[in-house]
């Protein structure tokens, strides 16, 4: 018999439980109905059965609106599943009796078809049409309670969110049903794991009943009803549904990234809520990437990043047949996690708010995937899958089950009974190549009728024992879990097919489902993109040649404006006519440059399409050159990484195997980038009058950058590829930017610095929801702004109308790092970056100060400048990855240690500039310690790549962004902010600013300078301890070796001898480097800024160690061979100044005869004092001359006159002021020719002058002298019980004086002999040694020395004190080859040579080799040195200009102190005044001077060496050198 509605409904009210039908009563009675329908009075409900209120609605709504009606009520009471049976049993009643045909038997398989009802309902018929109208009225009623209404006409944009209000700063809670749209938003922008939680805070909203129906209500449900109420709040996945129904395809986007961050799982099927079918996701996930490593990656490390929509894996889903007792969802989830790391991917009943029905998400299909780390020990499954979690029962959602079935790998049904209608569904999947799993609770339902439906499927689905799955009363949870992740795992070991989800795309639409991307406007903007991808094979290539000028012409324009700018060739008037020429044959080059095919079509795309096509061919050009330059990036990474091992860790070769996997790097930035590129070309060209105005092709790019800007795209500031503004392309749009928005664009910038891959991206990024770039291997290069617009309502406190945000390259990029002009290129950015932000976030990885240290001093001599012009930033500084809650206390010290060398480089850097006070360096940066430093946990919260954002991360970004809109009301309102024209002014003076400026860039820069000094002066100190060291040491085993028997002396004592010596060497080596990486890690004066100096100087400690172990080996033979007999060594030490001293020692000797021993005729008297004048006093003098050179050096070093030797700059600089003062023509022809020949007298002759006037070799003899008596004297004292007393006395002395062994044993032999007359006569030789003859001997060596002058005693000493002063300030020997000016660097084996002031050629005494001034006429040649003369050897043209070279071997050359080699005033006078005598001399004519140069002062000319040297002086040279009290004076 056919059924009729009554009979459906009463069969729906039969299924419900007790409760659930008295609250099925309860609702319906306050159910809304259409105005004509009378409502059910309470009283003929209250004790109505089902068959009583089925009957009830029948008669008051009829059959079709009472079911309606009942379906609406089920719904209210989460009985949905229940609802739809009811509506679609309803749908095909209808149906049936408006055909003809008579209805299948459900219990015919072979008659059954559902997806013929899946084509029927693609074209529905009025009756059809119910159901979809059914979920607009929910759907609207949803809008309706969230307050979304407004935005189904004009959907939601990124933008919408971005902008900044008073809401921006509160930590917001939702407390009506209107808030949940706006939470969730805001919290997932923030990456904030709570963002899906959609419980209020204050109690519930909607309607409120009368008094007497709230008694009845809670008599009926008490509490639990209340809870319930679905007006009192949402499921979290109707406000997801919602909220995607209410965006515009790009905030989607941005949406489902940034649940993707937060490990949400993605909706990849949207239920059919205002259109006829649900919808697929795919544009949505399009900026999907992740990255993970497979097992089959794990040995190699590599791994893979991928967009998850192009990636093929296999697709495990899991779906409900009917009603079940536990949650799908929340079983999923554990499937997903890790035992120490479980994350709530997919909503479920046990959450929060996740036990609230849903009214319109049911027929969601959600995603989420499972990636590997490549640990076999933790992972879960060796490789990636998806997993999709259908919510609802298939039953009512065949639709999205058939499109499951068609691309997974796997479903998984989760039920707890099979009946005759639902085995009739099933067996419709038959064929289906799916493989199927059931999944049971351990109470099945109707055992038996699902034990026999089973088996009949078994064959349907092909179905095996492992495809039933049990969950057995003895396994725990856990234990189910785990057996549900093993049969996973050993799908995904399998060969079940792969798909990508965007391979499902094709079934979507032959299911009749709608695809997103679809549009007729994505569809034209990816068939425009694919035209300019399908010509990219080789992706650098392709860069080359379509995306700039031809051979690099903008950067090399770049690099000549610089020069131009900065006159980094030469000095004078030549200077600026080669660089300028270089200009005009680029631009020259430029004008006869037409856009390639590559630009005129990606031009073409954003010219002639719609704003919203625009939008979307931005997107598609980022997918499709992001897949394009991922494909290469794997292989490039390997090949590199081969090289790279094969030939070592040089880093030039680093940087230079870095470079092709910088070039394979590709995105839309590179496009925008060559656009800009050819903009500035054809400006200058019409600038140049190369080109008409009215022949202009690109002048309308402008404007489309601007719109863009105003959709939230970045635009670049700063050329990655060049490091150079385009300052015309960016003025231009920043123009328009200003027109468009009417003239209101009062600005505040907000800038982050800091190191690569340390988070500064994705921190502005969760700040404020922008979309820089933060994929791997797309560091940012080059700087990107970004515009965000600031409400009506906030802009009178804020006082501005936006904000800029500026993203920036990471500085210290370990790719760039060891290349000669990355320096250049960090303190440049940084320069910018700073003096164009009013807040500056300086971002740093870890607890690390002296990160922050590091970037700081970079900008210094920038906030010095902007001090002078009343510019004063703000810095606030993030350290990321800290997660203690104490670490702000515990780093106090830290931060206050931090100040004290800033403090320093601040001193540093005023004393040399120009109107600025002493200051330290709070007085040019405005911070405050305590609260401008921001601790911020890591980003990800377990290991990735299936870990989450880190909550805390969002919440600690959170507070900072709150405090910096608080501290921007403050700042704002104490200084005028710039709108765009003067932003824009102030872009292009700060930029010719830094071109044209020498001393920002380099070591000129005095804190660097200073920094550099620091450093060299410490390790000249560690330099002379090492010499010294092994001085004393090498003493010691000559004065061994010589007290030694030749019989003892062969070559294995030598051996032993140089292994000793060896041992010495290394122990003096590492103590050297330890000192030196102790003080690079105390962070003393600052040397984190010259850490690339660090390894010139361990090459030369090693260079030391080389130099001294030759030295040490080469004395070790020689005194080996010396050692031929005692007494030729006895006969060479006596012979010492024998002649000289002889009369006084007899005569002191004598005096000591006189005393109250006993008579000279006492022959063991007479023996003590031969013993004293042939073995002690030789000794004693040979000990003195061999200590006097060491002790010397060191008195020396430690005075006052040392300052003139602190470094080679320092000592250069001294030269130079004293020449200049003198004034004398011969000295400067000596330090120009033969400047070694120079130094040296200069040396020798200042510690002449100076220990002349001291008499503090005097004083040293003496210290020497009292020291090795009281060594002999404790001798004595320790050998005198000893029975070979005198042998023993020897052995303690061995090391330290050359003795005759004769003499030893003459004296033993004497004291034996006198034992009978003397019993005590060892202390007969004691007593007499110690009170005459030791004190006599004293002072009789002491006034031999006197009557030594200074000159003689120097000349004499075995280690000469000024040969050591000489390598003090010697470095490496190298000059330049064109002007002779020898190198400054510190150490002996860097690569790189400087000077801190080159002089004209004509200066040096011309050679054969180096004749360029010859080459114009006989005339001296007053060019400066510059390196563009060539040399011509054979074939071979080698340019000179940033090399010294010596013997043909060609080094780099840079100087930190100046990058430009110009003449100097200095060196200008001196040529002006000698003009004639250097002519006369070199047998030239005299040169023809500039007539400016005649103008120049000596007071002008130190002051030019001044500047030179600044870096050297802390303060000017006048009264730097009025520290030195003697100088001395070469010449008369």
């Amino acid at each position: 018999m056919e059924k009729t509605g009554r009979d459906l409904l009463l069969e729906a009210l039969d299924d419900l439980g007790e409760d659930d039908f008295k609250r099925f009563k309860n609702k319906l009675r306050a159910a809304r109905q259409e105005e004509w329908y009378k409502a059910i009075s309470w009283r003929q409900l209250e004790k109505g059965d089902p068959v009583d209120v089925s009957n009830l609605l029948i008669s008051h709504y009829g059959e079709r609106y009472g079911v309606e009606v009942t379906v609406q009520v089920l719904g209210d009471i989460n009985q949905r599943d229940l609802a739809e049976r009811l509506s679609r049993a309803d749908l095909l009643r209808r149906k049936q009796n408006s055909d003809t045909p008579e209805a299948p038997d459900l219990g015919e398989e072979v008659d059954f078809h559902p997806e013929q009802e899946s084509e029927t309902l693609g074209h529905p018929e009025p009756e059809e049409r119910d159901i979809s109208q059914a979920r607009r009225r929910a759907t609207q009623g949803v809008l309706e309670k969230l307050n979304l209404e407004q935005y189904r006409s004009r959907q939601l944009r990124l933008r919408d969110l971005q902008e900044i209000s008073p809401e921006s700063r509160e930590t917001w809670v939702p407390m009506t049903l209107g808030d949940l749209p706006w939470h969730f938003l805001r919290k997932v922008m923030a990456l904030n794991g709570t963002a899906r939680n959609t419980r209020l805070v204050h109690g519930a909203t909607g309607d409120q009943e009368t008094n007497e129906e709230q008694e009845v209500h809670i008599d009926y449900n008490n509490l639990s009803l209340s809870n319930m109420d679905s007006s009192s709040s949402l499921n979290p996945l109707d406000v997801l549904c919602a909220v995607l129904l209410c965006s515009d395809s790009f905030l989607q986007q941005e949406i489902l990234s940034r649940m993707s961050l937060c490990q949400f799982a993605l909706p990849l099927l949207l239920p059919a809520l205002d259109t006829p079918k649900c919808t697929l996701l795919l544009w949505a996930m399009r900026d999907i990437v992740r990255k993970w490593r497979p097992h089959s990656l794990a040995e190699s490390r590599g791994f893979r990043e991928e967009s998850l929509v192009l990636t093929s894996m296999p697709t495990i889903s899991f779906v409900r047949l009917g009603s079940c007792s536990f949650s799908k969802s929340k079983l999923l989830n554990d499937i997903l996690s890790l035992s120490q790391q479980h994350h709530d991917f997919f909503v479920h009943r046990d959450m929060e708010s996740g036990n609230v029905p849903r009214e319109i998400a049911d027929g969601l299909v959600e995603i989420s995937w499972y990636l590997p780390a490549g640990k076999e020990s933790s992972d879960l499954f060796p490789e990636p899958i998806a997993v999709t979690n259908l919510h609802g029962d298939i039953e009512s959602h065949w639709l999205q089950f058939s499109f499951l079935t068609e691309v997974s790998s796997a479903v998984f049904i989760v039920t707890e009974s099979i009946n005759e209608r639902q085995y009739a569904l099933l067996s419709s999947l038959q064929g289906s190549a799916t493989k199927y799993y059931f999944l049971f609770n351990c109470k099945i339902e109707k055992p038996e009728e699902t034990l026999g439906f089973l088996y009949k499927l078994e064959s349907v689905l092909k179905l095996d024992k492992l495809s039933v799955l049990m969950r057995e009363n003895t396994l725990n949870h856990a234990q189910f879990v785990e057996k549900l992740q093993f049969t996973i795992g050993s799908l995904t070991e399998s060969s079940l097919k792969r798909t990508s989800v965007a391979d499902t795309a094709a079934t979507a639409r032959e299911l009749g489902i709608q695809v997103d991307e679809d549009s007729e406007e994505c569809q034209s903007a990816s068939k425009r993109v694919a035209g300019i991808t399908a010509e990219i094979k080789d992706v650098a290539k392709y860069k080359r040649e379509m995306l700039r000028l031809p051979e690099d012409r903008c950067k090399k324009l770049a690099e000549a404006e610089n020069k131009l700018c900065r006159m980094q060739w030469q000095g004078d008037a030549a200077t600026g006519f080669q660089a300028s020429q270089q200009r005009k044959e680029w631009l020259d080059l430029q004008a006869k440059c037409e856009l390639t095919d590559g630009m005129v079509k990606f031009i073409t795309g954003l010219g002639k399409l719609s704003q919203v096509e625009t939008h979307f061919f931005l997107k598609w050009m980022k997918y499709r050159l992001g897949h394009i330059a991922q494909s290469n990036l794997s292989s490039l990474q390997a090949d590199s990484k081969e090289k790279c091992h094969a030939r070592g860790d040089d880093p030039q070769h680093r940087a230079e195997l870095h470079e092709p996997i910088s070039s394979t790097s590709l995105g839309v930035e590179h496009f925008m980038r060559g656009l800009g590129q050819f903009y500035e070309a054809e400006c200058a060209m019409v600038k140049e009058g190369k080109k008409l105005k009215t022949q202009r092709q690109l002048i309308h790019l402008p404007d489309i950058a601007a719109d863009l800007m105003l959709e939230g795209f970045p635009l670049e500031l700063i050329d990655g590829d060049v490091s150079n503004i385009p300052l015309q392309w960016v003025t231009d749009v920043l123009t328009e930017l200003h027109a468009k928005l009417g003239g209101r664009s009062r600005m505040l910038v907000i800038t982050v610095l800091g190191g690569q891959s340390t988070g500064k991206s994705t921190l502005l990024n969760t700040m404020f929801g922008l979309q820089f770039a933060v994929s791997s291997g797309r560091c940012t290069r080059g700087a990107f702004m970004s515009l965000i617009k600031v409400a009506e309502n906030f802009r009178r406190e804020l006082d501005c109308d936006f904000l800029l945000a500026i993203d920036t390259e990471g500085l210290k990029a370990p790719e760039l790092a060891k290349l000669e002009d990355s320096y250049q290129r960090d303190n440049e950015l940084a320069t910018l970056v700073i003096g164009l932000s009013d807040i500056t976030i300086v971002n740093m990885a870890m607890e690390n100060a002296t990160d922050m240290k590091g970037v700081l001093q970079i900008t210094l001599d920038t906030l010095l400048k902007m001090k002078k012009i009343k510019q004063h930033p703000n810095c606030q500084f993030v350290h990321q990855n800290v997660s203690d809650v104490s670490a702000h206390e515990q780093n106090a010290g830290d931060r206050y240690q931090l100040l004290e060398p800033l403090d320093e480089m601040t001193i540093a850097a005023a004393c040399t500039e120009k109107g600025i006070r002493k200051t330290k360096f709070p007085g040019i940066i405005y911070n405050d310690a305590e609260k401008h430093n921001w601790y911020i946990p890591g980003l990800w919260h377990g290991v990735p790549p299936m870990a989450p954002v880190n909550m805390r991360y969002s919440e600690s970004v959170f507070e900072l962004k709150k405090y910096l809109f608080e501290f921007m009301r403050r700042y704002s309102s104490n200084r005028p902010l710039k709108d765009i024209p003067q932003y824009s002014e102030w872009v292009r003076s700060l930029w010719n600013a830094i071109k044209h400026s020498n001393s920002t860039f380099s070591l000129r820069n005095s804190f660097v300078a200073h920094t550099y000094n620091q450093l060299f002066a410490k390790y000249s100190e560690w330099e002379w301890d090492f010499r010294k060291e092994m001085h004393l040491w090498g003493s010691e085993q000559e004065t061994f070796i010589q007290n030694q028997p030749q019989a003892e002396l062969d070559h294995v004592a030598l051996s032993r001898l140089k292994d000793e010596t060896w041992q010495k060497l290394q122990q003096e080596e590492r103590r050297l480097l330890d000192c030196l990486q102790k003080y690079i890690e105390s962070g003393a004066a600052n040397v984190l800024l010259t850490g690339k100096y660090r390894e010139d100087l361990i090459r030369s400690t090693n260079g030391l160690t080389k130099e001294l172990r030759r030295y040490w080996f080469r004395k070790c033979e020689e005194a080996l061979d010396s050692q031929s007999s005692p007494e030729r060594l006895n006969h060479q030490i006596q012979g010492m100044n024998m002649k000289t001293m002889k009369g006084k020692a007899d005569g002191l000797l004598g005096h000591c005869r006189k005393r109250n021993l006993s008579s000279e005729r006492d022959p063991f008297q007479k023996g003590i004092r031969i013993f004293c004048e042939e073995c002690l006093r030789p000794a004693l003098v040979d000990y003195v001359n061999r200590m006097l050179g060491i002790k010397i050096v060191g008195n020396f070093l430690n005075s006052a006159q040392a300052i003139g030797y602190g470094n080679r700059s320092i000592f250069q600089f001294w030269l130079l002021s004293r020449l200049l003062k003198e004034m004398n023509f011969d000295g400067y022809v000596k330090y120009i020719n033969n400047y070694q020949e120079f130094a040296k007298t200069w040396i020798w002759t200042h510690l002449l002058d100076h220990y002349k006037e001291t008499r503090g070799v005097e004083d040293l003899e003496r210290e020497l002298l009292s020291t090795v008596i009281k060594k002999i004297m404790d001798a004595l004292e320790n050998s005198k019980t000893q029975t070979d007393f005198l042998g023993s006395f020897f052995k303690y002395l061995q090391r330290d004086l050359v003795m005759s062994r004769d003499s030893l044993a003459r004296m033993q032999l004497l004291i034996t002999k006198n034992s009978n007359q003397f019993p005590n006569a060892v202390q007969v030789f004691l007593r007499a040694l110690e009170q005459v003859f030791l004190p006599a001997l004293e002072q009789t060596i002491l006034s031999q020395f006197k009557d030594l002058d200074v000159e003689s005693k120097l000349s004499s000493l075995p280690l000469k004190p000024e040969e050591e002063i000489w390598k003090r300030v010697f470095g490496c020997g190298k000059c330049c080859p064109f002007c002779k000016v020898p190198c400054e660097a510190e150490g002996t084996n860097h690569k790189i040579h400087f000077a801190s002031v080159h002089r004209p050629q004509g200066l040096m005494k011309p050679k054969r080799v180096f004749l360029p001034c010859l080459a114009h006429g006989p005339k001296l040649d007053h060019s400066p040195c510059y390196s563009g003369w060539l040399i011509r050897d054979s074939h071979v043209h080698v340019g000179y200009r940033h090399c010294f070279c010596e013997d043909n071997n060609v080094l780099r050359c840079h100087s930190p102190a100046d990058s430009s080699y110009k003449t100097s005033n200095y060196w200008k006078f001196v040529f002006k005044e000698f003009n004639q005598q250097f002519a006369r001399e070199y047998g030239a004519k005299p040169a023809d001077l500039p007539r400016d140069w005649g103008n120049i002062t000596q007071e002008q000319a130190l002051k030019s060496l001044e500047e030179a040297f600044k870096g050297a002086i802390s303060v000017p040279g006048q009264n730097w050198l009025q520290a030195v009290q003697k100088k001395p004076k070469i010449f008369p």
